[in-house]
């Protein structure tokens, strides 16, 4: 496993938080990508990313190498939260199958920890983080690289799922908003 934590000045130990500490996952069964968010008063922080990489053999223990590292991560970085990207139907109905296996073994971490997950299409987090959702992968990256302050762009699989973390906390933000103005949610659909 890859771990990645911040080292800016502006680190979340130096900004008081508001009480939301967000794991993003883009599940993958060779990579599983995982980016940790703080929200402050001054809007979202950097606080960890990185990728767990699954060794080449069976699947029972590919699938344990996610949940296991995944455990981890959560041990480490005490999120309060979860947002993991929801599989999409590939051409391969093999590889949709294996993805949606490490996709459970991810959220399966979350669970074990008593951690809510929330679950959000490619679609609507490119839409939260790049603002269409056809953007690039580039796109992404560099504008999770801009939105966090980063010095760099992260790796492929940490930039989806820092993406993914930002999409929740934008998501809760306009949702918690239409609550406070006395507008009911259900199923991301305002009633």
């Amino acid at each position: 496993m890859t771990l990645t934590r911040a080292t800016t000045s502006t680190g979340s130990a130096r900004t008081r938080s508001i009480g939301r500490r967000i794991l993003g996952i883009d599940p993958g069964l060779r990579r599983t990508g995982y980016g940790v968010v703080v929200q402050t008063e001054r809007g979202l922080e950097y606080l960890a990313s990185g990728c767990i990489k699954s060794p080449e053999g069976e699947l029972p223990t590919r699938l344990k190498t996610i949940l296991s590292d995944l455990a981890e991560v959560i041990s480490t970085f005490k999120p309060t939260e979860v947002a993991i990207e929801i599989v999409f139907v590939n051409v391969n109905p093999q590889s949709t199958l294996l993805l949606g296996q490490a996709r459970g073994a991810a959220i399966s971490a979350a669970v074990l920890a008593e951690l809510p997950v929330a679950e959000y299409t490619a679609l609507q987090i490119k839409q939260a983080v790049a603002g269409h959702g056809k953007a690039a992968k580039e796109q992404v990256q560099e504008m999770v690289r801009r939105l966090l302050a980063l010095p760099a762009a992260p790796g492929a699989d940490a930039s989806d799922a820092l993406a993914c973390a930002i999409c929740h906390a934008h998501a809760a933000e306009s949702y918690g908003g239409l609550r406070r103005g006395g507008f009911r949610v259900r199923g991301g659909r305002i009633l």
